[in-house]
C-alpha cells in the first residue's frame, strides 16, 4: 500500500475519508429516522446515539464485507 507524504493526501486517503464520512452520515440518518417515531426522544443523549449508530454502521459494513476477504 502506498503511503502519502507529509501534508499530502493520496487517492487511498481520500477514499478512507469518504468512507468515514458516509458512515458518520449513515449514523446521523439512522438517528434522524428513529427520532421520527413519536415515542422515541433521545434528548440530550442524541450525540451519543449518533456515535453509537455510526459505530453500528461501521460494524455492519465490516461484518458484511468480512466474507469477501
Amino acid at each position: 500500500m502506498e503511503t502519502s507524504k507529509k501534508f499530502r493526501l493520496n487517492a487511498i486517503d481520500w477514499k478512507k475519508i469518504g468512507k468515514g464520512a458516509l458512515i458518520a452520515i449513515a449514523g446521523t440518518l439512522l438517528t434522524y429516522l428513529t427520532d421520527l417515531i413519536p415515542t422515541i426522544d433521545f434528548g440530550v443523549y442524541t450525540p451519543v446515539v449518533v456515535a453509537w449508530f455510526s459505530i453500528f454502521v461501521n460494524f455492519a459494513n465490516k461484518w458484511i464485507s468480512w466474507n469477501k476477504q
